[in-house]
Parts: C-alpha cells; sequence; structure tokens
C-alpha cells in the first residue's frame, strides 16, 4: 500500500494526541511497576528475581512479539489494532487482581498486558510516521511523553488507591481506567492510500514462475474438465469393466442433454476454485521469502546490524532502575521521612522531559541523530555505574533524573531506525530492533534481581548493567564511524549535511 505525502499537520495532530493519552492509559501501571513490585514481594513472599519477572515480561514480552505486532498493524491498521490492545490491557490488569500466585501474574499483568502494550506501541508510532515526514522527531517525542507522564502520575496513583482500597481494588480501578484506549484508538483515522500501485505488489506480479513452489504450466478450464471426466470414466472402468463401454455413452447422453450447461458450470466453478487456492499459496509462499529476503537485506546494513546489538544491551542494563529503584531505597535504609516523592516518579517526569528535547533536537539539520543516541548511551552507562555510591536520598534522586532524561533517547530511536532503513521498510525493522529491545528488558530485572539474591546487595548488578549499556554504546559508534564508508569506496566524498549511517543504508 503506497501513502499519501505525509501532511506534517491537520489530522496528523489529532493523531499526536489521542496517541500520547493511549501511551499515557496503556504504559503508565507497566512502567510504574516499582510500586506493585513491593506489594507483591510482600503478599507472595518469593524471592527478588522471581517476582521481577512480571514487570519484565509486562515491559518485554510486548517488545518481543514486535514482529507479530508490525504484522498485525500492516495487515488491519493502526485503528482496530489500537482498539484491540485496549482491551486486551484493561482485561489483564483487572484479571491481575485476583492473582492467587506469581504464576498467575504471570499470564495476567506479564503476558496479557504485556502484548497489549505492543500492540499499541507499534499501531501509535506506525500511524504517527505515515502522517509526519519534516516534523516527525517532535511528533515522535510528544507521543512518547504519554509513557513517562504516565510513569510519573501512576507510580503516586498506584501508591495512594493500594493505602485506600488495597492491592486489588488499585488494579481494577487502574483496568478500569485502561478503557479509554478504545476511545483514543477509534480516532486514529488512517492516511488515504494513493490509487498506484505498491512497488512491492508489483514486484512479486512479475515473479518468474521459477521461484514458485508450484510452477507448473496452469491448464485452461476446458482442459481440467477433461481431466475430471476422463478421471471419472477411468474410476468406473476400472471398478466394473463390463459396464465400461455403457457408462461411458451414458456420460455423452447427459453431457448432451438439457443439464449440461449446469454440470459444467459446475465443473468451471471447482476448477476456478482450484486455481484460485494454487495463486493464493503461490502468492503467501513469496510474501514469505520476500519478507526473509528483505530481513537479509537489513542485517547487512551494519548500522543497522550494529543498532540491533545497542539496544538489546541497553535494555538489559538501562530498564531495572525503573523497576527496582525503591527497592534499592529500602535497602540502602533510607528513612521515610526523607523520602519527599518516589524515585519512580522522577524517572518518570525526567524522561518525559528527555523525550521532548530530544525529540526536538532530532529535527534540526546539523544534529546527527545516531551520534546523539550514541552518546545517551555512554552517559547512562556511567550513571548506571554511579549507582552503587549512592548512600542517600539527594544522591538517588538525582540519579534517578539523569537516568530518566537519558531513558528519553526512545523518541529519536524510530527517528534513527528511520534514517537508517528508510520509512518503507521502518515497520520490518523496527519490528525486528523492538524483538530485542523486549529481550534485553525481559532479562534485565531478573538478572539485577539475581544478582541481590546472590551478594545481598545491589553492587554487583549495577556494575553489571553499566558495563553492558557502555559496551552497547562503543559497538554503535564504532559501526558508525565515518572511516567505514571511507574504507569502502575511497573516491566518494559525502556531502557536509549526509550522516555516515544513511549511507549504510543504501546496502
Amino acid at each position: 500500500m503506497v501513502f499519501q505525502k505525509p501532511p506534517d499537520g491537520g489530522w496528523g495532530w489529532v493523531i499526536v494526541i489521542v496517541s500520547f493519552f493511549a501511551q499515557f492509559l496503556c504504559y503508565g501501571s507497566p512502567l510504574a511497576v516499582g510500586v506493585l513490585y513491593l506489594e507483591w514481594l510482600d503478599a507472595f513472599g518469593e524471592g527478588k528475581g522471581k517476582t521481577a519477572w512480571v514487570g519484565s515480561l509486562a515491559n518485554g514480552i510486548g517488545l518481543l512479539a514486535s514482529p507479530v505486532c508490525s504484522i498485525c498493524v500492516s495487515s488491519f491498521g493502526a485503528r482496530p489494532v489500537a482498539i484491540f490492545s485496549g482491551f486486551m490491557v484493561a482485561g489483564g490488569l483487572m484479571m491481575s487482581s485476583f492473582a492467587p500466585n506469581i504464576y498467575f501474574l504471570y499470564l495476567s499483568y506479564g503476558i496479557v498486558v504485556g502484548l497489549g502494550c505492543g500492540l499499541l506501541y507499534t499501531a501509535t508510532v506506525t500511524i504517527t510516521c505515515q502522517y509526519f515526514d519534516k516534523r516527525r522527531g517532535l511528533a515522535l517525542g510528544l507521543i512518547s511523553t504519554g509513557s513517562s507522564v504516565g510513569l510519573f502520575v501512576y507510580a503516586a496513583l498506584q501508591r495512594e488507591l493500594i493505602e485506600l482500597y488495597g492491592l486489588d481494588g488499585c488494579l481494577l480501578i487502574v483496568g478500569a481506567l485502561s478503557l479509554n484506549i478504545l476511545a483514543c484508538g477509534s480516532l486514529m483515522r488512517p492516511l488515504e492510500s494513493s490509487e498506484c500501485p505498491s512497488p512491492e505488489k508489483a514486484h512479486i506480479d512479475k515473479v518468474p514462475d521459477q521461484y514458485y513452489v508450484y510452477h507448473e504450466k496452469e491448464k485452461t478450464v476446458e482442459e481440467n474438465i477433461s481431466i475430471l471426466e476422463k478421471g471419472y470414466i477411468d474410476e468406473k472402468c476400472t471398478n466394473n469393466l463390463p459396464d465400461c463401454k455403457q457408462d461411458h455413452s451414458l456420460n455423452k447422453n447427459v453431457l448432451s442433454s438439457t443439464n449440461v450447461n449446469e454440470k459444467d458450470t459446475y465443473k468451471k466453478k471447482v476448477v476456478e476454485q482450484t486455481n484460485f487456492c494454487k495463486q493464493l499459496a503461490k502468492r503467501k509462499w513469496q510474501l514469505y521469502l520476500n519478507y526473509w529476503e528483505e530481513t537479509v537485506v537489513l542485517f547487512k546494513n551494519r548500522v543497522f546490524s550494529a543498532l540491533f546489538f545497542a539496544i538489546l544491551l541497553f535494555d538489559i542494563g538501562g530498564f531495572p532502575p525503573s523497576l527496582l529503584m525503591e527497592d534499592i531505597a529500602r535497602s540502602a535504609n533510607i528513612s521515610e521521612e526523607d523520602y519527599h516523592m518516589p524515585l519512580v516518579s522522577i524517572i518518570g517526569i525526567m524522561t518525559a522531559i528527555g523525550k521532548l528535547i530530544l525529540g526536538i533536537l532530532a529535527d534540526f539539520k546539523w544534529v546527527n541523530t545516531l551520534y546523539l543516541y550514541v552518546l545517551t548511551l555512554l552517559m547512562m552507562g556511567a550513571a548506571l555505574l554511579a549507582i552503587p555510591f549512592a548512600r542517600s536520598y539527594f544522591t538517588l534522586a538525582v540519579l534517578s533524573g539523569i537516568l530518566g532524561f537519558l531513558t528519553g533517547n526512545w523518541s529519536i530511536f524510530p527517528y534513527v531506525t528511520t534514517k537508517t532503513v528508510g520509512i518503507e521498510k521502518l515497520t520490518h525493522a523496527y519490528g525486528i530492533l523492538m524483538f530485542f529491545a523486549g529481550l534485553g528488558n525481559s532479562l534485565g530485572p531478573p538478572i539485577v534481581g539475581w544478582f541481590y539474591d546472590w551478594t545481598q546487595e545491589y553492587d554487583t548488578a549495577f556494575y553489571f548493567s553499566g558495563f553492558c549499556v557502555l559496551l552497547g554504546g562503543f559497538l554503535l559508534l564504532l559501526a558508525a564511524l565515518p572511516c567505514w564508508n571511507a574504507c569502502t569506496n575511497p573516491s566518494s566524498k559525502l556531502p557536509p549535511n549526509t550522516y555516515s549511517y544513511k549511507v549504510a543504508s543504501s546496502a
């Protein structure tokens, strides 16, 4: 499907507003799961690593299923997928209020809510990129702040609801609020498509027969009818040889009777349906082959290959603080008198500010968004290494603010991906990258929790987390260096405003 030129405004601003509130309602509770994490530790008495799986699944399973989510958005559109995701998030939260043990939460809160979040995130990012081109960085920054504002609000809201109505009542109320996602999804009007045929569709139509599974010569309707008649006669002759000639003459009489038109029509329909099924199987198989061919082409892109390593390591090390920061403060024996604001709320509001500022910076032509993203990774790695030295609420609050601001690089990640592979391959490439991000989200908190269960302190865990993020940043920086392009094609010179990863995207 070929869409019209992005309007960079108009109804696109409505898309930005509803996407903001949809992410606010959807991601508020899963990102502020650190408040619920403490309650689940006391309610079920399980280890920190085991309990951390609930929050990590909720934030990681949707990203792990990003290829499936991308296929759903491509097949059904952003509006139906967003509405369906609202039912999943609300249903999963309400089911979690009746959880008898931690394993039930793995399903209800981890998988159901996580899949709903993944579907909604892919839908909002895809439709926003379709409506915006020149202001895409600003638009993505605005919608991505919805989840951060949700983290800031829901951290305090869930704590208050737990005090008033208990853990079960809190989950029921939060689930009811999530039903407002249905109203937001209904306003995601798809961008009208142009009448010109899609290049991919035209390419599929021109594919030679030798690339198909079924490549035999197609027979005409008359040939297929004769085959059916011959098969029927041969079967009768085999079963009853004396009556073979009689059946053959009887068959000719029937064909010459007044009912011949009805039989011919029926046989033609059978043949047409057979050919249709064969053509459908060919087309589906070719689409499957094209998907894997495009995947191979994407991984030949040096920067894209480095991106998926960087996002994997970033989420392994960078996601645990938002889930475990409250428990870190409790483990540091910080008194409640010094606890002026939840650390998760600080992370949330600073993430919103970071997403907005980084999104605005990405729209400036003189800013290389890939290097900006690398800078955020290196700074976050250094901040994670400083957490073991924090022994007061003020120090943890400052580090939480820094980590939250740098986590705002999520707003420019779709922008970097688009510049690397192009808007035509965004859905495909973004789904693959989000799969690795989900893998990191799912593994990060349990790994940190296991480190604590093993050593009874968080120092070793955050040394490991900081090392992972720094490693991902250095790998991406090495892949983006201009010297690679000079080695590949020494005679070519890049224009002053051309980024090195744009050249890499030509692969």
